[in-house]
């Protein structure tokens, strides 16, 4: 009935974009004196990352549901018209 489909195409939602995985090796390898601050930062913007994709990923699933209650929904209102009037033209030759 509803499947589910990660839009950015990952394995799970801890994945990292290679360029990103990238950059914090390197900052890893890096012998400087604001390595930490660097790593903090690189630290945040990884959290930020995941956090976004969780957020797109969980919107990108209510906005399938949605279309699929819409669908719901158009289906019950034609239907419901389709009753109605079949019961209009049954007064109409009852009168």
């Amino acid at each position: 009935m509803y499947q589910k489909t990660l839009r950015f195409n990952q394995q799970t939602p801890n994945h990292l974009p290679n360029e990103l995985a990238a950059l914090g090796n390197r900052l890893q390898a890096l012998d400087h004196p604001d390595q930490q601050n660097l790593l903090d930062s690189y630290h945040k913007v990884v959290t930020y990352s995941r956090q976004r994709v969780k957020i797109v990923n969980l919107m990108s699933d209510t906005l399938a549901q949605l279309r699929l209650d819409v669908k719901y929904l158009l289906f019950d209102l034609e239907v419901t018209q389709a009753e109605r009037d079949s019961a209009i033209a049954q007064l109409k030759e009852l009168q």
